[in-house]
């Protein structure tokens, strides 16, 4: 996200079609066979079968099912505007998704598409209070449900964020993994390229924001390993066809990106990275201001140990600036992909995340209720009201005393009670 210049663009693909071609060389020199050179150039990702339920502009929803269903609210998964969201679906043994599917959940995730250029003048409002929203809907009626478990990876996760922020009677509980919030000054290189960044340039020049670009910039945050020590890896591992396959699919996601609109890259990069407004509540969409304070939905962050993408100096205070009291951090020894796709991760960590959405599921009655979670539901139980029967008994002034809410929320959970 740094300096821009007009002809910079080829400069990515031409240094990946060089490593690509030393990659090539270096199998030619062993004593691999040429079943390895055709796995490195032929393996593509294996995506999970999924059913588009919603379209709208260049955006498909997918809705994945698994073979049982033990789970009433589903997931919904919020991809970032930059790369494409089958990183949560590389192959089998490494797949979030499946991994989701596997305990039972529905999930579903929204796969922005490539912006044209007529799309350039999308901005974050779009996205969130237009999009993201109509996908809520979307995601509920299929389903057959009034709110979701939301998911956020990055990007994704800033504007779940945002999103709940205004919604949050639609989302049951909140997740997010690896997202860049808080940017005082440690918060590692990409905070740092952003502060010097001319993004007025950037925007004027390209319109969109190629991908090409931004993966190139994302690569040179460690040059070393993205153009020599992967290569290296490679020629360790290459009568490993199961490892050939691996790489070769991360190359592909690597570059195979999407051009980010310039009026939501102006407003991430300009207003959130350099001016640090959603960490200081100070970020608005549609004139209303994303206060974290008022978030009370359940909060789940994932950030990795290694990350020096999103580091975890960025993500971690935003459980210290909500309003919930039940949040909770899982630091895992990972790097900003390796919390999707490392072995270790499919086999720890992501059953963890799968126990969390289920214990703060739909096992009581209340909890059915948009805008109840498990706080409000103890708060509630408290005083002896655990089922809706028993809601329906008390006035929204009598509730907000005993939730230690407001009577409009409790005014919108007994509105639901005469709602079909």
């Amino acid at each position: 996200m740094g300096g821009v210049t007009p002809d910079c663009g080829p400069a990515p693909l031409t240094l990946h079609t060089r490593s690509l071609k030393l990659a090539a060389e270096l199998i030619e020199k062993t004593d691999a066979s040429l079943d390895q050179l055709r796995t490195l150039l032929t393996a593509e990702p294996g995506p999970t079968e999924s059913d588009i339920i919603y379209e709208e502009n260049k955006l498909e929803l997918h809705r994945y099912t698994p073979d049982e269903a033990t789970h009433e609210t589903p997931i919904f998964v919020v991809y970032a505007l930059v790369n494409r969201p089958y990183i949560l679906d590389l192959q089998p043994d490494r797949s979030v998704i499946r991994r989701l599917l596997e305990a039972g959940f529905v999930v579903y995730l929204v796969d922005w598409g490539e912006p044209s250029r007529l799309d350039s003048a999308l901005d974050l409002e779009d996205y969130v209070c237009r999009y993201l929203d109509n996908c809520v809907d979307a995601v509920c009626a299929d389903a057959g449900v009034a709110d979701v478990h939301l998911l956020g990876y990055c990007m994704g996760g800033s504007m779940s964020i945002m999103y709940t922020a205004l919604n949050q009677t639609r989302v049951r509980t909140l997740a997010l993994m690896a997202t860049p919030v808080a940017f005082d000054g440690d918060a590692g290189i990409l905070e740092r390229w952003a502060v010097h960044a001319d993004v007025e340039t950037a925007v004027e020049t390209f319109g969109n924001i190629p991908a090409e670009l931004l993966a190139f910039q994302f690569s040179m945050m460690d040059p070393i390993d993205q153009y020599v020590g992967k290569y290296v890896r490679l020629y360790e591992n290459i009568e490993n066809e199961a490892f050939v396959a691996n790489f070769s699919r991360m190359e592909q996601w690597i570059w195979d990106g999407v051009d980010v609109p310039g009026a939501a890259y102006r407003e991430f990069v300009g207003d959130l990275y350099k001016e640090n407004e959603l960490a200081r509540n100070e970020f608005a969409l549609g004139g209303e201001r994303i206060d974290l304070s008022t978030i009370e939905t359940p909060v789940l962050q994932i950030v990795g140990e290694y990350d020096h993408i999103v580091p975890p100096e960025s993500s971690k205070p935003f459980n210290r600036k909500v309003g919930s009291e039940d949040t909770t951090l899982i630091e895992f020894p990972a790097g900003h992909i390796g919390i999707s796709v490392s072995s270790r991760a499919q086999r720890e960590l992501w059953p963890e995340v799968a126990d969390w959405f289920a214990e703060r599921g739909t096992d009581r009655d209340l909890e059915q209720l948009r805008g109840i979670g498990p706080t409000y539901a103890e708060r509630l139980a408290g005083a002896g009201i655990e089922t809706t029967a028993d809601l329906g008994e008390y006035g929204p002034r009598e509730l907000a005393d005993i939730a230690d809410t407001s009577p409009a929320r409790t005014e919108a959970w007994l509105a639901q009670l005469t709602t079909p």
